[in-house]
């Protein structure tokens, strides 16, 4: 296989989102919408790539710090597609292999349909290979135009079509495979002949085509795949699908979900085999859940929570950034947060870890086998150990903890 890297577009303005942020930080179930396009890239055995930034780039920078296999391309005037490849000229004059291009803000991207493209663009031998997307409604793409026998044409921006290419349903949904030197030999020619002065893209492929060269137009990418996000409302749209795809894949690794559609699972959040999620649910950030547990309604787990096997947190429990062991028992309208609880705790309706005290949060750890009565207040910081009986309505601090009560023997399992 010929080395493949990519070329991330990440640098545009989007006035219509009336945003300070990058558009590309904006978060698609939890994560930003660019962490899709990279994983699908990884995904698909890619070791490097160029992201261009411009607007707010310090802010994408720092969002993916960690990332090694990132280089940042800044590109100081956003002078269309075509510009923000060619500012990459510098660190691919010399790359010998081929060069995927896709947009940033498009987080619906399979990595089966980037391995597809790969796959047809070496088999075919091609200059340059685009994966196309057929739309019941195509309005405001441009159009793949083909001749009679099915090799592409060009590409025709919507506001250029006929009234004949206006009813052609394949677009252009940006997904671009070229041989690298082809690439940035055609960017060199190219003149932006348009209204904006902009260097486009899609005129690199008139470029290829001008030259005889073979350019493959591969009906390849799923028309959510199609969908970018250039406003708020798309931002929502593209947010359904994606929690779609989140909860489908769960239920088919034998998770149940009971109502999906009033059920919200961040991108991030692993769930183990025959646990069931019950309506109302609002699980957001790196959370793990175990096996056999039940969750909800009305339940909020946030970031850091770690729940072991057979849990079972019931309605307005909000647990956050803690641990919860084996058979713990919350079932009404408890807050639990910065806690470490051991296997086989009870924790009675409307009881709460009080972790903040205005300046710092602080750490609470309950013992195994410990019965927390209705309406207890847990003050942080704070150690209950094991087999202790905190009654109902009790405020319990650490220097009266040794008032606790204690389970007998026989009633510790």
């Amino acid at each position: 296989m010929t080395e493949t890297t990519a070329i991330i577009l990440a640098a545009g303005i989007s006035s219509r989102m009336n945003t300070k942020m990058a558009k590309v930080l904006h978060e698609v179930c939890g994560r930003p919408m660019l962490a899709y396009v990279l994983d699908a890239c990884r995904q698909a055995g890619i070791k490097k790539m160029y992201v261009v930034v411009g607007f707010s780039s310090e802010q994408v920078k720092e969002k993916f710090a960690d990332a090694d296999d990132i280089v940042w391309i800044r590109q100081e005037k956003q002078l269309g597609t075509g510009h923000a490849v060619l500012c990459c000229k510098d660190h691919l004059k010399d790359f010998q292999g081929q060069t995927l291009v896709l947009c940033g803000d498009g987080p619906l991207i399979r990595t089966q349909t980037l391995t597809k493209l790969i796959k047809e663009h070496e088999a075919g031998h091609s200059s340059a290979t685009l994966a196309t997307a057929v739309l019941e409604e195509p309005a405001g793409y441009g159009r793949i135009v083909r001749d009679k026998y099915g090799n592409i044409k060009g590409i025709v921006e919507d506001s250029d079509c006929t009234k004949e290419e206006l009813e052609i349903r394949e677009i252009n949904p940006s997904y671009y495979l070229f041989n690298n030197k082809i690439l940035f030999d055609t960017l060199a020619n190219i003149q932006p002949d348009n209204v904006k002065g902009e260097y486009y893209l899609t005129d690199v492929i008139s470029g290829i085509l001008a030259t005889d060269r073979k350019v493959l137009a591969i009906k390849a990418v799923m028309p959510e795949e199609a969908l970018s996000i250039n406003s708020r409302a798309q931002l929502s749209e593209v947010s359904k699908i994606m929690q779609q795809r989140i909860q489908r894949e769960l239920m088919e690794h034998g998770v149940t979900i009971v109502d999906p559609d009033n059920t919200w699972i961040d991108a991030r959040a692993k769930i183990g085999q025959d646990t069931i999620i019950e309506p109302f649910t609002y699980i957001h950030g790196q959370v793990v859940i175990g096996q056999n547990c039940r969750i909800g309604p009305f339940a909020y787990l946030r970031d850091g929570t770690v729940l072991n096997s057979n849990v079972i947190l019931g309605v307005f429990t909000e647990i956050k950034n803690s641990v919860l062991g084996e058979s713990v028992r919350a079932r009404h309208h408890s807050y639990i947060g910065d806690t470490n609880v051991g296997r086989n705790v009870n924790i009675g309706a409307g009881s709460i870890t009080a972790n903040y005290d205005g300046q710092k949060v602080h750490k609470t750890s309950i013992g195994n086998n410990c019965h927390i009565g209705s309406g207890a207040i847990l003050i942080a910081p704070l150690v209950i150990q094991d087999n202790s009986i905190v009654s109902a309505g009790t405020v319990v601090s650490q220097e009266n903890v040794n008032q606790l009560g204690r389970k007998a023997d026989s009633d510790v399992s």
